[in-house]
């Protein structure tokens, strides 16, 4: 039986805390109305290197937990590998872009975010989740780790077929929305790509160097807030830069919290029990519907400033992402647990 853990005190209030940087970054925004020419000296080849740390901050705490060594394993369980990719790449792309379509088809910015946060799949608070939930815990860590590596692969691919191809063979209008797939693809190996390097090649010197149980118990507590720090310091940022623009339009955040919700309860319920369908018990059924369901949402805020930019909608919409994801995900928790006791 997998041992259930509690929120750390830090992780508990994280919608607090991502709510008192929004307000500091507006305050910061008002006070200095010059912050963004100030933070856009900054840069190399067009990525802001503030930004860029905080990204690296949000990635890389997690990327250093996963065990890499037991990738091998789930060649022994394909029915789990596969049922996690064909969830994580196939439906919830498509879920995503159907929703997108529907709630803001007038609105290409903040339909394009959507489909950016469908793209970016399972990491970072998926494994607190997952956790919660009494769910497999090695599963969840390989499939994070094997979903990461696919992302850097496929994401830029996807992202051309959803924004732009897709939508030319339905008729829909997407000259709207502009993109280079290199912009995309350069955005996730800079964002992506280097922290999961640093994650893989810590991992690696640090057992050889000290050994597995300094690794988890020393070295893996002390990093490991700073995925909260790095994601608080971009939030401060971007709100500083444009958190006016939900002030002055607070039903953006309506528009998208409500495919965002559909979206969560969807895929987690789908993906659940599809798992219970063919043959998975609780655990790892649980597993694969949280890391169907978890999105990188790290991930989707670092392509969409690095490809539309920092004041961007369509990175607007990432940021108010986690403070609709983590509440619906711990109320899918609960209704976890509540099946685990029912059934």
């Amino acid at each position: 039986m997998v041992e259930k853990v509690k929120l750390s005190t830090i992780d508990r209030f994280l919608p607090v805390w991502i709510l008192g940087s929004m307000a500091l970054g507006l305050g910061l925004g008002k006070i200095f109305p010059n912050l963004n020419d100030s933070i856009s000296t900054f840069q190399i080849e067009g990525t802001s290197l503030p930004i860029a740390l905080g990204l690296f901050l949000m990635m890389y705490p997690v990327l250093a937990k996963v065990q890499y060594e037991e990738l091998g394993k789930l060649r022994a369980d394909k029915k789990l590998l596969i049922s996690s990719l064909v969830l994580n790449w196939l439906i919830g792309p498509a879920l995503m872009f159907v929703l997108a379509w529907l709630f803001l088809s007038d609105q290409p910015e903040l339909r394009t975010g959507l489909i950016v946060i469908g793209l970016a799949r399972c990491i970072a608070m998926v494994l607190i989740w997952n956790d919660l939930a009494c769910g497999n815990r090695e599963a969840a860590a390989l499939l994070v780790a094997i979903n990461s590596i696919f992302q850097i692969l496929a994401y830029a691919i996807l992202g051309t077929f959803y924004l732009r191809v897709l939508p030319d063979l339905l008729g829909f209008d997407s000259l709207e929305v502009k993109f280079s797939t290199a912009d995309i693809s350069k955005a996730v190996l800079i964002f992506l790509g280097v922290p999961l390097l640093a994650g893989y090649v810590t991992r690696k010197w640090g057992i050889r160097r000290k050994g597995l149980n300094w690794y988890n118990t020393q070295f893996v507590p002390k990093i490991s807030p700073f995925a909260l720090y790095g994601l608080l310091f971009t939030i401060i940022l971007m709100f500083a830069l444009q958190g006016q623009a939900i002030v002055d339009s607070p039903s953006i955040v309506a528009q998208v919290a409500l495919p965002l919700l559909i979206y969560f309860f969807t895929m987690w319920g789908f993906s659940y029990v599809f798992g219970k369908w063919i043959g998975m018990e609780y655990e790892k059924a649980t597993t694969l519907a949280f890391t169907a369901a978890g999105n990188n949402f790290e991930l989707a805020i670092a392509v969409s400033i690095g490809v539309w930019g920092i004041t961007s909608g369509q990175a607007l919409v990432g940021v108010i992402g986690p403070l609709i994801e983590v509440p619906a995900l711990v109320a899918l928790v609960y209704i976890s647990l509540w099946l685990r006791k029912r059934y």
